[in-house]
């Protein structure tokens, strides 16, 4: 969608670990640590392909992605990123979202989410604009 709508489309990402799974919080804080240094998205990626997470993917994939260990060490518990992790669970409660993934396109629930739909979506809130 970002490529066939490259001047009206923007994507944000929001974090919602969830209580049950083990490594849902230390994964966003992780990914969020990586953007620190430019490499949210490479980080993401990974974690999200990954069949189990784990401490040691997670190390791992920090050591890949050439990050400075030092700082992704004491980022990923710094206040700043624990108060952006607090900020998306707190935006996604006000939104009602109760799982993952839960998209919206200005603000409304996406319904269809095949590629039409998405389309189908974006094109119409481009006519109210």
């Amino acid at each position: 969608m970002l490529e066939k709508n490259p001047n009206t489309v923007k994507l944000v990402f929001k974090n919602m670990p969830l209580k049950f799974h083990k490594f849902a919080d230390i994964s966003a804080r992780a990914a969020l640590a990586a953007g620190n240094q430019g490499k949210f998205w490479e980080f993401h990626d990974v974690l999200f392909e990954a069949e189990k997470l784990s401490n040691e993917l997670i190390n791992n994939t920090a050591v890949k992605l050439g990050l400075d260990m030092a700082q992704f060490n004491k980022d990923i518990n710094s206040e700043p990123v624990r108060q952006q992790i607090t900020k998306d669970l707190l935006d996604a409660q006000k939104a009602g979202v109760t799982g993952t993934p839960t998209i919206f396109i200005n603000g409304k629930r996406l319904k269809n989410r095949s590629p039409q739909g998405f389309q189908a979506m974006i094109n119409n809130e481009l006519k109210k604009n």
